[in-house]
């Protein structure tokens, strides 16, 4: 049993995605996915959950290697509360039970990357800031957080994590861009494994910008 590089999405699903900027989202993860099969080191190590959240919370893609993964459907409600508290929630949960930890006997998976993108601000704040010790007792090797679109709120973002872009089309380039991008951090994981504990981004593409 090779040691994984686990990689978990959480993607907003909230009502303001319906449409256009969540068939784009879809677009962009199946490039990241063609461009990670290319790979020898990805094929060898990547597994891929995916979380989405909006007034439910469903993980629509346990963790799976990238060989083995059907895109899943992704669905968006009319409208409501986008769960982002929830969600993290959620991903503790799975990471606890999905990610496999280091015994004497045999080395555990590697530390998992986290990739979140939302297109507005958690509703459910407290939960949201009640969870973010959780996540850092978790060990993330790299946590990337999108905001996507005009009314994307990047502050609760900055709270979990110092590597916060912004997008500001919600259309299939950008999005595409953005998850090529993705797959280029997720190919740096698979090499730089073991040599270091946090992997350095490359720079993004002219459409995402960083947040300060």
């Amino acid at each position: 049993m090779s040691r994984r590089l686990p990689v978990y999405l959480l993607i907003d699903t909230s009502g303001s995605m319906k449409g256009e900027p969540i068939e784009s989202v879809k677009v962009g993860i199946e490039a990241m996915l063609s461009t990670l099969r290319t790979n020898p080191y990805a094929l060898d190590t990547v597994s891929i959950s995916i979380i989405t959240y909006d007034r439910e919370v469903k993980q629509i893609l346990p963790l799976t290697p990238i060989d083995q993964i059907q895109m899943p459907e992704i669905t968006v409600p009319e409208s409501g509360p986008t769960f982002t508290g929830a969600a993290l929630e959620m991903l503790c949960k799975k990471v606890d039970s999905e990610v496999q930890k280091g015994t004497p006997e045999q080395k555990g998976d590697w530390m998992p990357i986290l990739f979140v993108m939302t297109d507005g601000k958690p509703s459910d704040i407290q939960v949201y800031k009640g969870v973010l010790s959780q996540i850092k007792q978790r060990q993330f090797t790299n946590i990337v957080a999108l905001a996507a679109g005009p009314k994307a709120k990047t502050e609760e973002l900055l709270l979990l994590t110092d590597k916060v872009f912004q997008i500001d089309a919600m259309d299939s380039t950008a999005f595409m861009k953005f998850f090529k991008w993705v797959s280029g951090i997720i190919e740096e994981g698979g090499k730089s494994m073991g040599a270091t504990e946090d992997i350095a981004l490359p720079p993004p593409p002219d459409e995402v910008n960083v947040v300060i």
